[in-house]
């Protein structure tokens, strides 16, 4: 770790945080004598976040957590256009009205994460429409085009990864880089933003911003990026089979959420505890110790952690006693997600309903496998009807996924 003076890069380098610094020097000064805002952009493609955003929204925690002022931008303009970053194709264009009804339900999972309010290191949301949307494109050519070549932009990770593998980049998609650098020098402006984190496929974006705000402004920022957070394995952080990690309680219930963290493999327990739960270093480091099946335990406090912060303590102890009880007891707990199978429901409908499995096809395989069973007995019938009893049914997909069927 390096050596740092201020608080803020302190706390993001000894949890591990930081992947690249823009001049380190000067920013760990400037945050060592007055408080620093900072920004993080969300685009609204969906109604929620999902766990791939969390390191981000989490940096925000932490710079909040230091004494410094957190700013959330959502992308209500820069969603219009759509984000090149790792994709191989073009988004779907969302329209105006789907965008803000995505926004209204994603500023619900920033108020249980930070403190809002007109103090000096209370958060702030903004959206990026409020000022793109009012562009004019010849204005924008002119005082923004020039700062801007085209060679450099075909550099960048977003546009020559896309063009290496022969996939089309839309001239739409390859606006977004200047868009993006627009909203940090308009950050600047508008709330006297001083730098901007981000993940590493972020790097060039970043810098663009910085870049336009000196030589328009004169305006000194900086960037900060993460690394990219992978499994132990190698995957993706957040990447299921199952598909997204939603951050909305709407979308993925707090049981099932505490079960991803529970899933969690030995090998990362110490790294997201780190990153994804307020523990102190000295009780991470506690945790990280233990061995065989004692990691275990290590698990279940960073599923709880995790839970507790997004959803609430409550429900994060419910999703622990509930999955203690089902894997423990052999019980279902009240937490377990439920389906209504009304006089009977097939097998295959259940599983695809509770969202074990994506299709019926799938949810065949699985049944083939040996892996579905319905109150602790093994499936083996794909054409199986589950009728009502006194008590709900309990079906399980594999050793860790439940549910329960009520009429």
């Amino acid at each position: 770790m390096t050596a740092y003076n201020s608080s803020l890069l302190k706390l993001l380098d000894e949890r591990g945080y930081i992947h690249q610094v823009t001049d380190a020097a000067a920013l760990d000064a400037l945050a060592s004598k007055e408080v620093v805002s900072a920004y993080v952009g969300f685009d609204a493609t969906a109604p929620s976040l999902h766990v791939g955003n969390l390191v981000s929204i989490m940096m925000l925690r932490r710079l909040q957590q230091a004494g410094h002022k957190p700013i959330v931008l959502m992308g209500g303009g820069t969603t219009k256009v759509g984000d090149p970053s790792g994709k191989d194709e073009s988004r779907k264009l969302l329209t105006s009205e789907v965008i803000d009804s995505n926004i209204a339900k994603i500023r619900r999972v920033f108020s249980g994460l930070l403190t809002f309010g007109d103090g000096p290191t209370d958060a702030i949301m903004v959206n990026n429409a409020d000022w793109l949307d009012k562009l004019q494109y010849i204005d924008l050519l002119r005082d923004v085009g020039p700062h801007f070549t085209i060679n450099r932009m075909l550099t960048f990770d977003s546009v020559r990864l896309r063009l290496d593998r022969e996939q089309p980049l839309t001239f739409l998609e390859f606006n977004y880089m200047i868009l993006q650098a627009y909203d940090f020098l308009e950050l600047s402006r508008r709330a006297g933003c001083r730098a901007q984190f981000g993940g590493s496929d972020q790097w060039g974006n970043i810098v663009n911003g910085m870049e336009l705000a000196r030589r328009i402004d004169g305006t000194e920022l900086f960037g900060v990026t993460t690394p990219l957070i992978t499994t132990a394995d190698g995957a993706k952080m957040g990447k299921t089979a199952q598909g997204a990690v939603w951050l909305d309680g709407e979308m993925l219930s707090p049981y099932d959420y505490w079960q991803f963290w529970r899933n969690t493999q030995d090998a990362d327990v110490g790294k997201f505890l780190k990153l994804f739960t307020d523990l102190s270093l000295e009780d991470i480091g506690k945790l990280e110790s233990l061995q065989g099946a004692q990691i275990n335990e290590a698990k279940i406090v960073l599923a709880t952690e995790a839970t507790a912060m997004l959803h609430g303590r409550e429900a994060a102890l419910a999703a622990e006693a509930t999955a203690r009880e089902t894997f423990a007891g052999g019980g279902a707990g009240e937490s377990l997600p439920t389906l209504n199978m009304g006089e009977g429901i097939p097998i295959l409908a259940a599983l695809t309903g509770l969202g074990f499995c994506a299709s019926n096809g799938e949810a065949k395989r699985k049944i083939a496998e040996g892996a579905v069973r319905v109150d602790d007995v093994t499936v083996n019938d794909p054409g199986l009807l589950v009728t009502p009893r006194d008590e709900p049914v309990k079906l399980s997909l594999g050793k860790k996924r439940h549910g329960l069927l009520v009429r």
